[in-house]
């Protein structure tokens, strides 16, 4: 099983012209082309976005500690 020779690429080039017609693969590769074109300027757009602001710090809250008066107190 040496590679694929010309006639094996001619014979599923007419299978895949058959199966999606000439129409169909147009359509098919400009879509894919479409495809191409949006993940590049998506990746283009990521280089130009300014870095994100930092998150607020977090905030202490201040807990007020009881007496052991307060604690045994009922009520």
């Amino acid at each position: 099983m040496g590679s694929l020779s010309i006639w094996h690429w001619i014979i599923v080039l007419v299978v895949v012209l058959l199966l999606f017609g000439r129409g169909k693969l147009s359509e098919l590769m400009g879509d894919a082309a479409k495809g191409i074109k949006a993940f590049k300027k998506g990746m283009a757009d990521d280089d130009e976005t300014p870095p994100a602001k930092p998150a607020e710090p977090l905030r202490n809250i201040d807990h007020q500690q009881t007496t052991e008066a307060e604690r045994t107190k009922v009520g």
